[in-house]
């Protein structure tokens, strides 16, 4: 009994001890223990197997350019996989979008010679555009087309607002000479850049002297001849500020290009010659 009073009066006396020391300013409170950092928010993706789950942390908005690619006649995808061939080897620095819109694999002749078809596509183009600008308004559009998929791509045009586009790139189109690039030029904040080749006599010269050109022209197509602006157009200050035609030279051959018709689809030569005007760099 001695012995439980004697605990209790120390314990007492201990506490009083500490109780006075603090208020004199002999002990001082521990620092307190810093805050762990706020976990990053993540962003939880469940897949159909539901045994697990799949976490990724949300990243930052994509700064790379938005290019959207518009095949030649027959879906051959020549131009978009030469595009995504090069892109990876320039360190993926653009997003590539391929836009469908032939008839189907191979159906070249169909491709070419049915501008509606060309026309209603064209317009399912600029939709697309104005759906991705919605959700990403900050980023850098440019459109790629080859061929017959440059009518699709002038007709998208048409039917956007000024400005809408940062840069329009024609390679070897298909269309008449003659083709009024007004609306083109006035949807493209950058202009618009042709590639052309006077070497291009096969797909642009014989096959378009017998069946025409894409928007049912019956004269030579630009991507051999370039664009020859007509009656107001040849005067529109626009046209001759945001225009600009590259033919080809021998001093591409460097490149892989030798003035055909997909010569222009070589690696080197869009890195040499496309990056650059689509504002994506070759790492």
């Amino acid at each position: 009994m001695n012995r439980l009073v004697k605990l209790f009066l120390a314990t007492g006396l201990v506490g009083l001890l500490a109780t006075a020391g603090a208020a004199g300013g002999g002990a001082r409170r521990p620092a307190p223990m810093p805050s762990a950092p706020a976990a990053p928010a993540v962003v939880e993706y469940r897949t159909y197997c539901e045994s697990w789950v799949a976490r990724a942390a949300p990243t930052a908005p994509d700064a790379r350019p938005v290019v959207w690619v518009v095949d030649g006649a027959g879906d051959l995808r020549g131009c978009s996989n030469a595009l995504n061939t090069a892109n990876q080897m320039a360190g993926n620095t653009a997003e590539i979008v391929v836009f469908p819109w032939s008839h189907g694999y191979r159906r070249l002749l169909a491709d070419q010679t049915d501008w509606p078809h060309a026309k209603a596509h064209g317009e399912k183009l600029a939709a697309a555009i104005r759906d991705r600008k919605a959700r990403e308004p900050g980023r850098r559009v440019v459109v790629v087309a080859h061929s017959a998929g440059c009518a699709v791509a002038l007709v998208a045009s048409e039917c956007l607002p000024p400005d809408a586009i940062d840069r329009t790139i024609l390679l070897a189109p298909s269309v008449s000479t003659g083709y009024d690039l007004r609306p083109a030029l006035w949807t493209a904040k950058e202009g618009v850049d042709v590639f052309c080749s006077r070497k291009d006599w096969v797909a642009l010269g014989f096959v378009v002297r017998v069946v025409g050109t894409t928007d049912t022209g019956s004269g030579p197509a630009a991507g051999r001849m370039g664009f020859r602006p007509r009656g107001t157009a040849a005067t529109d200050p626009v046209v001759s500020a945001k225009l600009r035609q590259h033919f080809w030279t021998a001093e591409q051959k460097w490149t892989g290009h030798t003035g055909g018709h997909h010569g222009m689809h070589s690696p080197a030569f869009l890195h040499a010659y496309l990056f650059p005007l689509i504002g994506a760099p070759v790492r």
